[in-house]
């Protein structure tokens, strides 16, 4: 895996999946299909779509665990932070042998900068939320956020995968 790379995909996949307008139906409809990917590929997951202070959706799939749901909540206050993708995060970190906790200080127990979460982002108003999975190694469950995105706003996930590692 080639980190520059991943972080340039992941800025094209944060500047193109971008909603006209985004409610709590809209909310259902995302995490409804990506419920459906993850049950049909048996996949062990915990789902989370919010906005900055009030979740929309939430359920946890056979196989995951309470340590999921945390991952969760870390993962996406990483989101609410930053206002980028958690997995361009990590891998900033990673880049520059840096942590959340020395570079800004924000707590390990709070802030998980591993791949999962992703902002929602509409137009004219900016990041307004995260959509967050976890119960996969991080960059697959980056991938199956931005293949559930790609699939509600009609982006071809083909040209926006992340590279083969």
């Amino acid at each position: 895996m080639d980190i520059t790379l991943d972080l340039q995909s992941i800025a094209a996949q944060e500047h193109a999946l971008v909603f006209p307008r985004f409610d709590a139906d809209r909310a259902w409809q995302l995490g409804s299909h990506l419920h459906e990917l993850a049950r049909a590929r048996s996949l062990p997951i915990a789902i989370d779509i919010r906005t900055f202070g009030q979740q929309l959706f939430a359920c946890a799939l056979e196989g995951a665990t309470p340590d999921n749901a945390d991952w969760v909540r870390r993962k996406s206050r990483v989101v609410e932070h930053f206002r980028r993708s958690s997995y361009a995060i990590g891998l900033r970190m990673q880049q520059t042998g840096s942590s959340l906790a020395e570079k800004h200080g924000l707590p390990i127990g709070d802030y998980a900068p591993h791949g999962g979460s992703f902002p929602l982002t509409v137009a004219g108003a900016g990041v307004i939320g995260s959509i967050t999975v976890s119960g996969m190694p991080q960059r697959a469950d980056h991938e199956l956020v931005v293949e559930a995105l790609c699939a509600q706003l009609d982006a071809d996930y083909g040209q926006l995968a992340l590279a083969k590692a």
